[in-house]
């Protein structure tokens, strides 16, 4: 029933093994859905490439997390809540329910050009009189490019590439922000903004650097104050302690045996580095659902790609499901890490899977899990 999302092959950005499994169940569930989920988790983690996967699901004030395989073939190290995943480009939706913030509070408004909150000009961020504003920021239609530094982009276009994640770690080792502001100004905006789709992690760091300046903060201390103090979310952090680091997943590139370090660093890190737990994960899904104030900010249509396929504050919008409703979704992944959200309010339904392996089917691999679940989760509340 639940079809693959279009949006989700535009976002993706190249952007376990037969142990028993841990389960953490808030409240029993019934029905057939823990059978569904145990056998097609647990055929997913036999699979070759996958160790591991986390998946946690909320329906009708139920939640259910569950954790299976190994993060390492043969340690029975399996998942737990205290297991901290990378979450990649999922990141984004973190901020753009900060920047919603930013803009009920009548701190940044969608029409301002992006220009107010840079220095030194940036007459470049504009095409014929047709300036960059916040609000192509947050829906990638603004013409910036994938990512800076502008080596990159050339790297993730070969992210299948045994030699991607070490590339990527060795230009990110020293690029901060103070460069990437520099080379900010050689882009060249070809297009009227607004109008062309094109996905843009520089986009959400520069959200980022927005963000530090109405708040006078640093972006990190705004993001975990946020969602510790408002959603309980008191492991979501872009750097992580001695402590944190030894419960971080370990994770692998493709069909690369060997561990894949971690993803370095973007300068602000809004765009693909925050990382987190399963459960503040499961309390992400059920703040979304809340439907409060920022959360309907967040989830407005900024950007609509069609009648079925829109974009709000970096989250996917589809609508082409008449069985789900609306489905506020995001795909993230690192060389090391792929996983999901979604966000399905008619049904007052969320989900996040996430697994420690990074490839070119890891994606489909999950939403093998998740159409399935959804569908005999409608099914039950019939």
């Amino acid at each position: 029933m639940t079809k693959y999302i279009l949006l989700t092959f535009l976002l993706i950005v190249l952007n376990c093994s037969d142990k028993p499994k841990q389960a953490i169940e808030t409240q029993k569930n019934t029905g057939n859905i823990t059978q569904i989920i145990d056998s097609l988790a647990t055929k997913m983690v036999q699979d070759s490439l996958i160790n591991a996967t986390s998946i946690a699901i909320f329906f009708n004030g139920k939640e259910y997390i569950q954790h299976y395989g190994e993060l390492e073939k043969g340690k029975g190290n399996t998942p737990t809540n205290n297991t901290i995943y990378e979450i990649g480009s999922l990141s984004k939706v973190l901020t753009g329910t900060l920047m919603a913030q930013a803009v009920l509070e009548n701190k940044i408004s969608l029409e301002d050009n992006i220009t107010k909150y840079l220095n030194d000009g940036y007459s470049n961020l504009s095409f014929e009189n047709h300036p960059v504003k916040i609000k192509h920021v947050l829906t990638h239609t603004a013409g910036l490019p994938n990512m800076l530094p502008p080596e990159m982009n050339t790297i993730m276009g070969d992210f299948l590439n045994y030699e991607t994640p070490a590339k990527i770690n060795t230009v990110l080792e020293y690029y901060n922000q103070t460069k990437f502001l520099k080379d900010l100004h050689s882009i060249k905006i070809d297009t009227i903004p607004g109008y062309k789709y094109a996905y843009s992690s520089t986009g959400t760091e520069l959200s980022a650097h927005i963000l530090e300046i109405v708040y006078k903060t640093n972006f990190e201390d705004l993001l975990k104050k946020f969602y510790s103090e408002k959603v309980g979310m008191a492991h979501t952090k872009i750097k992580l302690n001695d402590t944190e680091l030894s419960q971080l997943a370990v994770g692998y590139h493709v069909d690369n045996p060997i561990i894949t370090s971690p993803m370095g660093k973007l300068p602000w890190g809004a765009g693909g580095n925050i990382k987190t737990t399963v459960s503040d994960m499961m309390k992400f899904v059920q703040y979304q659902l809340e439907n409060n104030a920022i959360v309907q900010e967040s989830h407005k249509s900024v950007f609509q790609y069609n009648d079925e396929f829109g974009l709000g504050y970096f989250w996917n919008i589809d609508k082409s499901n008449d069985t789900l409703g609306t489905q506020y979704t995001h795909h993230g992944g690192v060389p090391r890490s792929q996983c999901f959200m979604y966000i399905i309010p008619e049904h007052n339904m969320g989900a996040f899977i996430i697994t420690n392996q990074s490839g070119m089917n890891t994606a489909s691999k999950m939403l093998a899990i998740l159409n399935p679940v959804f569908d005999e989760l409608i099914q039950q509340s019939k």
